[in-house]
């Protein structure tokens, strides 16, 4: 590969491999070849992998490739097969270049591809690896929550703020929706942390590497779509107990007729289980 080149243009001032980094796409390129290494394992020395994945071809996607520093990893491993999705025209165009291991690559946004065409359909699960965009990496696992019967496990590098919060249990402050939502059907693991220094250009925040597993819940005994809106609803205005953040939802008149044990607590103190419970107890109400 060709040393990292520094100059001017549209997006930030700084490129690796001549592909500029995007303040726009909210690009940081990594530079670290070990950390980047720590990440490709973290996925394919990962025991579970096989436990879901078990045929002789591991469908993967590699989500935000970049100039490839984890491609080239993957691509090393005759026993996976990778599809990329990367929305930057130079970095698509750096990665055709580099690496014709891949196959037709072209430009692709996960956040809007079918899903259900990848790997040959619907029926078919596949790992996700990656270094996401900071901006966007909530949308992300949003998406990977909707094919979550799909897309066993995760492994990915994201703001160390965000994977603390996806990681946090009930009882502390970084547990938010999106902790409720995920812990949901997924175990999360913090794996490690990533300084600044390992990117092109240097980010603000530090970074952490975290792995989702698919859990073995199959259902919340609950109605979903209500156990969103709840936890929504509670999380945002979290400050406030359940009793008063319940409200829009439950209505006034009925908060009284809720279960008392949740009323006065906050929302980060509730998990799943009980998130399930609540929802239930609301809609028990609308039902009378």
């Amino acid at each position: 590969m060709k040393d990292a080149k520094h100059h001017k243009g549209k997006g930030r001032a700084c490129s690796q491999y001549g592909v500029r980094a995007k303040k726009a796409l909210g690009q940081h390129f990594l530079k670290d070849d070990t950390i980047a290494e720590r990440i490709t394992s973290a996925l394919t020395d990962y025991t579970l992998l096989k436990k879901y994945l078990p045929g002789n071809s591991i469908p993967i996607l590699e989500i935000g490739p970049g100039t490839g520093v984890l491609t080239k990893y993957l691509l090393a491993d005759p026993k996976i097969n990778l599809e990329v999705a990367e929305v930057d025209d130079e970095s698509v165009a750096f990665l055709k270049e580099t690496f014709h291991a891949l196959k037709d690559i072209e430009k692709k946004d996960f956040l809007t591809i079918p899903v259900d065409d990848l790997f040959g359909g619907p029926e078919n699960s596949f790992a996700i690896i990656g270094n996401f965009p900071y901006n966007i990496s909530s949308q992300i696992f949003f998406k990977i929550l909707d094919y979550r019967e799909r897309i066993p496990v995760t492994v990915c590098m994201l703001q160390k703020e965000v994977a603390e919060r996806l990681a946090s249990p009930p009882g502390h402050k970084a547990y938010g929706i999106l902790s409720v939502l995920l812990q949901a059907w997924y175990d999360i693991e913090y794996l490690f942390t990533v300084e600044p220094e390992a990117f092109l250009p240097p980010p603000k925040v530090r970074s952490a590497v975290i792995r989702v597993t698919r859990n073995s819940r199959t259902s919340l005994g609950c109605n979903e779509a209500l156990f969103k809106s709840v936890i929504k609803g509670c999380f945002l205005q979290r400050r406030k107990t359940i009793r008063n953040s319940i409200k829009p939802i439950a209505g006034n008149d009925n908060i009284k007729k809720l279960d008392g044990k949740y009323l006065d607590r906050r929302p980060e103190q509730l998990s799943v289980e009980e998130f399930a419970e609540l929802t239930n107890s609301v809609e028990e109400l609308s039902k009378k």
